[in-house]
């Protein structure tokens, strides 16, 4: 059934002529690694996108622009990546009527679905740079464009008088959206690297005066430029200072590494040892130690990427199940350009770290609004062969809603319903509403997108 889309917006601020993708297909990254160029198949999944942006706009009566913005263009997107990519390893599970039918795109992608969905990797920069509004960007791309509930705000390495974004900065963006009422929408990390002078001494102050939730910290990173791993000296005396302090969950950049120096602290030899050292914190591995040089396939003891970490949790004897945690921050949104190493990736980490100890992140707003990685998983599947070949499960909705934020919950002590309770009725929620009766998403992302532009970030 074709469906015009009711209170679509007729005049947009962003992009009015529709040249920019709901599923925002590009090599942008978040400012850790060097970009890396669409492959031959992106491109010609771009170009069939908007082919069929234009081919589908018109047949129901609409503009580019219009049907971009609504559940059609984000269905009749993915759908091209199929036709791009083929199905054979990971696929985007759509009915090919959601691009014509707006109720069966909402069902699919978008509006008509209600998980919990906590985002544990979220940053604050200026979009663009030195933009004073940059707290208002953050909450439209975050809680209007996208269906995000919670996100918690992480930080990136630093010398002490050098931080891009300070804690007094990312508390003042919570306080922001404290006074929409959403008290219950931001956590936020404490920056440490323990082999930095000064850092384990501030943790008493991140947790009594700022209210961490977590503490980040980078293994890769160092004052001096190299590393340290969880289990020297320097880390253990680091976690035993967070279980004093009572936060024990610790975020940890494993992969994406920097460049060659302390490349090896970058991957996860030291996260199985750590945690059975320390059963009672969790362990929540950033990137899940995803490299983007190394293509992702069936696990193999000695590969880099995510099976370090894989590997690392069985020689020391970790079950799926226990407290280490996979978190797909840039990984998910670099990976769900390739549906076969998606396939793999997703298959390996919900096999060997279980279910109930994959997290959501995005590593937003790097990438803009997670709107549209959060529509690409919604419907991500793995292929029927390939499960049967490696043993991995299929994504079920339940799978998926633990994934979005029922794990998350449990590691930061929420309660889903209590949040939802909040964040239905709270002033972002009433502002949500009445925004979505003329959407205007802007489809941009603000991290570099070019090896020069990476050089020149920081």
């Amino acid at each position: 059934m074709l469906e015009r889309v009711e209170n679509s917006p007729m005049h947009s601020h962003f992009d009015p002529q529709g040249k920019r993708l709901p599923i925002k297909l590009d090599s942008t990254s978040n400012g850790e690694f060097v970009p890396v160029p669409l492959s031959r198949t992106n491109l010609a999944a771009k170009r069939l996108a908007h082919e069929l942006a234009s081919e589908n706009a018109s047949r129901l009566g609409m503009t580019r622009r219009e049907f971009l913005v609504s559940a059609c263009g984000a269905a009749s997107t993915l759908l091209a990546f199929n036709r791009a990519h083929g199905a054979e390893a990971g696929f985007y599970d759509i009915d090919p009527q959601a691009a014509l039918d707006l109720q069966l795109a909402r069902a699919q992608v978008g509006a008509a679905r209600s998980e919990f969905i906590l985002d544990v990797q979220g940053h604050f920069i200026d979009t663009p740079k030195g933009n004073p509004k940059g707290p208002d960007v953050f909450i439209k791309d975050v809680f209007m464009d996208s269906d995000t509930d919670v996100m918690v705000l992480s930080f990136v390495p630093s010398r002490r008088d050098a931080e891009p974004v300070t804690i007094q900065a990312a508390d003042a963006v919570r306080r922001t959206v404290e006074k929409l009422e959403g008290t219950h929408r931001l956590l936020l990390h404490g920056r440490v690297n323990p082999n930095q002078p000064g850092d384990v001494e501030s943790m008493d102050e991140l947790a009594g005066k700022w209210r961490v939730s977590a503490w980040k910290c980078y293994t890769q990173w160092g004052p001096d430029g190299r590393g340290f791993f969880l289990t020297d000296d320097v880390g253990v005396r680091f976690l035993e200072k967070a279980r004093k302090l009572g936060v024990k969950n610790v975020a940890i950049h494993k992969g994406l590494p920097f460049g060659r120096q302390s490349y090896e602290h970058s991957q996860c030899s030291d996260i199985g040892p750590i945690a059975r050292r320390f059963p009672d914190i969790n362990f929540l591995i950033y990137h899940s130690g995803f490299v983007t040089s190394v293509k992702e396939g069936p696990y193999k003891p000695g590969n880099d990427g995510i099976d370090t970490l894989i590997e690392s949790l069985e020689k020391s004897s970790v079950r799926p199940g226990s407290n280490v945690y996979a978190e797909l921050g840039s990984t998910w949104r670099y990976l769900m350009r390739d549906p076969e190493q998606a396939a793999h990736a997703m298959g390996k980490l919900i096999k060997h770290c279980g279910e109930d100890n994959v997290l959501w992140g995005t590593d937003s707003i790097w990438y803009g609004s997670p709107q549209d990685q959060i529509q690409a998983f919604r419907t991500f599947q793995i292929n029927e062969k390939l499960r049967d070949q490696f043993g991995y499960p299929a994504i079920t909705p339940a799978m998926r809603a633990k994934i979005f934020g029922l794990n998350a919950a449990k590691v930061y002590g929420l309660s889903p319903a209590d949040v939802k309770r909040y964040t239905s009725t709270d002033k972002v929620a009433k502002e949500r509403m009445a925004y979505q009766e003329r959407p205007d998403p802007s489809f941009l992302t603000y991290g570099p997108k070019s090896r020069r532009a990476f050089l020149g970030w920081s």
